[in-house]
């Protein structure tokens, strides 16, 4: 029997640290971070929005976890979010995969994933 994607990204533990990375990756990133820098001064609504992107992708990735928060294109209604945009998120997600030693693999299988939710998020 093959390993659940959500266990190949470390199970929840695994995932928290990687969703922790990136939005870290996304605060350095000049060609988005406008977007992520105002939730420094909002640490509630950071942590939400930590605890909603780790529920999502245990869910996704089959975790025992129900996600509960908005669907993909609600969450993003009005953030107009360019292509450009989104390609810089997943260098940023790529690179916190990398810094966690995420294999080969289960990056293809992340980059699926995250491929196939771009129509939901980009220009909403």
């Amino acid at each position: 029997m093959s390993t659940s994607l959500f266990e190949r990204l470390g199970g929840t533990e695994g995932i928290s640290t990687i969703v922790d990375d990136t939005v870290e990756n996304h605060m350095n990133n000049p060609n988005i971070n406008a977007r992520f820098l105002p939730y420094k001064d909002q640490p509630e609504q950071m942590n939400l929005v930590k605890k909603n992107t780790v529920d999502f992708f245990s869910a996704g990735s089959g975790g025992p976890v129900i996600y509960s928060g908005r669907d993909m294109v609600t969450a993003h209604k009005g953030m107009n979010i360019s292509p450009a945009e989104y390609m810089h998120t997943i260098d940023d997600i790529f690179m916190a995969l990398d810094k966690n030693g995420i294999d080969e693999n289960t990056k293809k299988d992340v980059l699926y994933i995250l491929w196939s939710l771009k129509n939901m998020i980009i220009s909403q």
